[in-house]
């Protein structure tokens, strides 16, 4: 079965060719250039990767973009930067292909020598304890490796186009009462800085958007 994934994409041409390079057989990537300044949109296409433009600013729209250009059943979601193998993600497309869960998320276990700025690793571990407990789902992470089925994600009619995408995705399953499952990825040293946990400023920006989705006031880019 194939299996299309979405990555959005700003900037991450050095990072590229290995994550595009290790994609598994019947993987196939949807890099989304939400407003890349360097050749990302070039190497992703020469690397034989589907390619879209999103020109709205914001990580939700980039996922969104990706989700609608998808054609495959089951789609799955990555980051670019290479902080993430993509070798992994038929351990959490898994579970979505077999029928044991309507959406999965990859939980970053953190590698020999691998740091993770406090500020952000506090921030994830506050956010995943209100989830469990607004949500009844075990998760400790809410990470970016994740898969769902096509239809049933555009069917939860997400509204968020900012950094919040991730939170409103698991929150609008669990109202539906989806299985949500989680399992266990390596995270790795990503190429470059993060735009959004690289700094305090990032961080403390994606926490607001993640604030509005939790009081329903989901944004757009």
């Amino acid at each position: 079965m194939k299996v299309d994934v979405v990555l959005p994409c700003l900037n991450e041409e050095a990072a590229l060719p290995w994550v595009l390079g290790r994609m598994p057989d019947g993987f196939h990537p949807i890099v989304v250039d939400n407003g890349s300044t360097d050749g990302s949109a070039r190497v992703a296409a020469k690397l034989g990767a589907t390619v879209v433009t999103e020109p709205r600013r914001g990580f939700g729209a980039a996922c969104h973009a990706g989700l609608v250009a998808a054609t495959t059943d089951v789609v799955c979601f990555m980051d670019a930067d290479a902080s993430l193998d993509p070798e992994q993600l038929p351990l959490v497309a898994g579970p979505v292909l077999a029928g044991a869960a309507e959406l999965v998320l990859g939980r970053r276990m953190l590698g020999p020598g691998v740091s993770w700025p406090m500020h952000a690793r506090i921030g994830n571990a506050l956010l995943a304890r209100r989830l469990r407990r607004r949500t009844g789902a075990l998760l400790h992470d809410l990470g970016p490796m994740r898969a769902g089925r096509r239809a049933d994600l555009l069917a939860l009619r997400l509204a968020d186009r900012r950094c919040g995408y991730p939170l409103e995705m698991v929150l609008r399953a669990a109202s539906e009462g989806w299985r949500i499952g989680e399992v266990e990825v390596n995270y790795l040293a990503r190429a470059g800085r993060s735009k959004v946990t690289g700094t305090v400023r990032g961080t403390l920006r994606a926490i607001g958007d993640m604030r509005r989705v939790l009081a329903g006031r989901e944004g757009r880019a």
